[in-house]
């Protein structure tokens, strides 16, 4: 994963729900600001896969600041597999 998601913050978590296409990230993303108490809006962000250069060849992040490590990872993991996704934390 690119060092550009890194938190500088030792503390502070981050939780990215990896998802197949865009507009599962957008539905996720509303989502997890439904569901979850966040500071901050989620961010979605187009990684592209390592050594591709075709658009199709994409992974969508929606990216949830977590500054306590207090969010559920389960409800995390089971918002990401309702779009098909899974989640990851750094």
């Amino acid at each position: 994963m690119s060092s550009r998601y890194l938190s500088s913050d030792t503390d502070s978590v981050r939780h990215l729900l990896v998802l197949p296409d865009r507009d599962a990230a957008e539905e996720a993303a509303e989502e997890a600001a439904q569901r979850f108490p966040l500071d901050d809006d989620p961010q979605i962000v187009r990684e592209a896969l390592a050594g591709e250069d075709d658009a199709e060849d994409a992974q969508w992040l929606v990216v949830l600041e977590d500054p306590e490590g207090e969010l559920d990872l389960a409800a995390l993991r089971e918002l990401a597999e309702e779009y098909d996704g899974w989640l990851e934390r750094e």
